[in-house]
């Protein structure tokens, strides 16, 4: 009876020691919760010490919902990501989309943004356009094609005509009766044939004839040289689509979905710390495009143009790689199902809708309240 009354108390202090709730990382933890942020125009912007933008907002109204005093560190994208998932910060901030691989390291919020991503490339000055098709190979053997053949025409009519026909060859000079028999020849070339009157040796007359039918020729050649050499430097002077994106330089932002898009699509990319750097080296020709997300790319172009910088850079309307926003939260985080619920809550509100009308403008509105709806 004893050995059995042994043998049932540390049962019984195992099941006590079961019914007993373990105290959970909200009750272990005492203070404000530890946030960390990235900058990334215009969902975080600012300085350290005063953070604003959509990310920043949205993530304010839902800690107001909770009741949650929090302390924001700014860092780099890297680093928030891998704050977050070593439990240093409780929720990280900024234009992080979700993706599989960063899904093994991190839990995600519902999303509260949707977009995607955007090539931005600077337009050519019709002078560097013009340039850029004088220089093409094509009409460079289209140019000296036809100087070749406007000498070799205008020579032989100069030795036959040139003593006898005044009306054709007035100029006294030797160097004006060579700019005489190039323009004669030219004319044959560019033109077509003079009227075979125009000569007085039998010879020209009948060599005029016969260049009649070679010259209509050369003049329908040349002028296809021409189109087709303006055709494929266009083509190669623009970026259109991902696709054209193998042959030229491309920049883009360090430890982003843009960035591990490129490396996918056998693109080399130069990565730059901060969006300011990618845009900068694009307007300074370092590069011939970037790959960003839309809004963080239009936002900094935009901005830049208020400062009467990045007059030349465009954004294509070209659409690929959707995106979606949300908020980093520690593996099995307590915060998770009650920051999804607020989350939605603020998503709904009239304020939402300001805020983006604020920061982003008309560009995604209509988007952002129909998935809202959809959410709802």
């Amino acid at each position: 009876m004893t050995h059995s009354r042994f043998l049932i108390l540390p049962a019984i202090l195992m099941i006590l020691a079961a019914l007993v709730p373990i105290p959970s990382q909200a009750q272990e933890r005492s203070g404000p919760v530890p946030v960390a942020a990235a900058l990334c125009p215009p969902f975080v912007i600012g300085e350290a010490d005063k953070l604003d933008g959509l990310a920043i907002f949205l993530w304010d109204r839902v800690a107001r919902e909770l009741a949650l005093d929090y302390d924001i560190t700014l860092m780099n994208f890297g680093d928030m990501i891998d704050s977050v998932a070593a439990g240093q910060s409780a929720v990280g901030i900024s234009c992080l989309s979700i993706t599989p691989e960063r899904e093994e390291r991190v839990d995600f919020s519902h999303s509260f943004f949707e977009t995607h991503k955007a090539i931005g490339i600077k337009k050519a000055s019709y002078l560097s356009s013009v340039r850029q098709f004088l220089l093409s190979p094509r009409i460079l053997t289209a140019i000296i094609i036809v100087l070749g053949a406007a000498a070799l025409v205008g020579g032989v009519f100069y030795l036959l005509e040139h003593e006898i026909n005044a009306k054709l060859y007035a100029m006294k000079t030797r160097g004006g009766k060579v700019m005489e028999a190039l323009v004669i020849g030219l004319l044959f070339v560019t033109r077509g044939p003079i009227r075979y009157y125009e000569f007085k040796t039998p010879t020209a007359r009948i060599l005029s004839a016969v260049l009649a039918v070679g010259s209509t020729i050369m003049v329908a050649s040349i002028t296809a040289i021409l189109a087709s050499a303006f055709t494929l430097e266009q083509i190669r002077s623009e970026i259109r689509s991902p696709d054209d994106l193998a042959n030229v330089q491309v920049a883009t932002l360090a430890d982003s979905t843009s960035a591990e898009y490129l490396q996918r699509s056998g693109i080399a990319a130069r990565s730059f710390a901060t969006l300011s750097e990618v845009v900068t080296s694009l307007d300074a020709d370092q590069v011939d495009a970037v790959v960003m997300d839309a809004p963080a790319l239009k936002y900094e172009i935009l901005r830049g143009r208020e400062q009467g910088r990045f007059e030349d850079l465009e954004v294509l309307p070209y659409e690929f790689e959707e995106q979606n926003y949300a908020f980093a939260l520690q593996d099995e985080s307590e915060y998770v199902e009650v920051l999804n619920r607020a989350l939605l809550s603020v998503r709904k509100s009239p304020a939402w809708d300001t805020e983006v009308l604020r920061y982003i403008g008309g560009l995604v509105r209509r988007n952002l309240v129909e998935r809202g709806r959809a959410v709802a």
